[in-house]
């Protein structure tokens, strides 16, 4: 079966991996892979979650082990704190980063010259893995004759590999849905507009199943690592929820905390 068939159709609103969907009058989705009862979802009920926080933390420990999203792995790359903030204190903050972000993502299909031609193309395919308890989506895969390419699309220039994680994590849904192997993908940078292409090769799968486990960790402890305070923060879109200055430097952090909280003695007269 053409692998990308499969990801054209999905059970319907409501149903959820590995179980059958309701009774619809409909035809049932195409299998994937070697798992005849995993079945992908690429369609939602009206009133079902979909923004970034709606009923993210009754997703995230569904079951006895958390899952992890595929994002927060290059947000962890970059900075544990980070991570934590977006998925455990579920701060999200407007501003010049996220708007400059969501409007390169509108118009990166068009600056995307390297899309694969005369082959199969999906775009934001919802992706999981049971087996390492991960979900997310993929931006872009190409169904190309030597299997499933990724693409992810990312706003600024390559810093390091932190978008790599994201992308292997994706290649290994990929693989456990499709049933067939993924050995490369790509990451598209908007700035320069070009793609780096990405070996997924057992070095980085390995760096990729480390963060796995370190995120799930820091979401089954509800824990927010200390700030950095360095070269990264200014370049932080959550620099002003984060205040790595002042909780970095524990003497000044200790100052402010008094000066905003002050006990008063009632035995002195004071007020409570």
């Amino acid at each position: 079966m053409d692998p990308s068939a499969a990801l054209r159709t999905g059970p319907s609103a409501g149903s959820r991996p590995g179980e059958s969907p309701p009774a619809t009058g409909q035809a049932p989705s195409a299998s994937l892979g070697t798992s005849p009862s995993l079945v992908l979802r690429t369609s939602f009920a009206a009133d079902e979650p979909q923004g970034p926080f709606d009923g993210a933390q009754d997703r995230l420990f569904d079951g006895d082990e958390v899952e992890v999203p595929i994002s927060a792995l290059e947000h962890y790359s970059y900075c544990p704190r980070q991570c934590a903030l977006i998925h455990v204190e579920q701060v999200f903050e407007e501003n010049l980063f996220t708007v400059r972000g969501r409007l390169a993502h509108e118009r990166i299909d068009a600056a995307d010259k390297d899309i694969a031609r005369g082959v199969p193309v999906q775009r934001s395919i919802p992706l999981w893995s049971e087996r390492l308890r991960l979900r997310g989506k993929a931006d872009l895969v190409e169904f190309r004759p030597e299997g499933p390419y990724p693409v992810e699309y990312k706003v600024g220039r390559r810093v390091r590999r932190h978008a790599d994680l994201q992308l292997c994590a994706q290649a290994l849904c990929l693989e456990e849905m499709l049933g067939v192997p993924v050995d490369k993908g790509a990451v598209f940078y908007h700035a320069v507009r070009r793609r780096y292409e990405v070996a997924i090769d057992e070095p980085l799968r390995a760096r990729t199943l480390e963060a796995v486990e370190a995120v799930r960790a820091m979401l089954r402890e509800q824990r927010l690592p200390p700030a950095p305070d360095d070269a990264r923060c200014p370049n932080c879109s959550l620099v002003n929820a984060c205040l790595p200055t002042a909780v970095g430097e524990p003497t000044r952090l200790r100052g402010l905390q008094g000066s905003v909280f002050q006990v008063y003695d009632d035995e002195e007269g004071g007020d409570a």
